[in-house]
């Protein structure tokens, strides 16, 4: 089974997954939603990249700055980034991984490591 439908099948025991038509997934996490794509590299290396949408539509200031740097520090599973627009930022894990040769469970487990870190971060965000 290609690591694409492994990672959906894995998801979906643990939680509400959608399968987009170009094969990413899609899924909703403690006020986030993230996508997961499998992205191959390299010959036999295929990477998982997830994107987690922590908070959008944020005033860029100098305090969301700082916050969203010392995030960017403190976060140990994916890396929190401000995608700004204008006078409005979005702020966004990103987080890739090698998918080959990880059990279900595996996956299950690292994917939520991930997700849970980036809800932990969004509190810095909406409280």
């Amino acid at each position: 089974m290609e690591l694409a439908a492994r990672l959906a099948e894995a998801l979906a025991a643990v939680m509400p997954v959608e399968v987009e038509p170009d094969g990413a997934v899609t899924v909703r996490y403690e006020g986030t939603f993230a996508s997961l794509r499998t992205v191959t590299i390299a010959e036999d290396i295929e990477m998982i990249s997830v994107t987690q949408v922590l908070a959008w539509d944020l005033p860029l200031n100098a305090d969301l700055r700082k916050r969203v740097a010392a995030l960017a520090q403190s976060t140990m599973l994916g890396t929190v980034t401000l995608a700004e627009s204008g006078k409005k930022g979005d702020a966004m894990l990103r987080y890739n991984f090698p998918g080959e040769g990880l059990t279900e469970r595996a996956l299950q487990t690292l994917v939520l490591m991930v997700l849970a870190g980036g809800a932990d971060a969004r509190r810095a965000f909406v409280d």
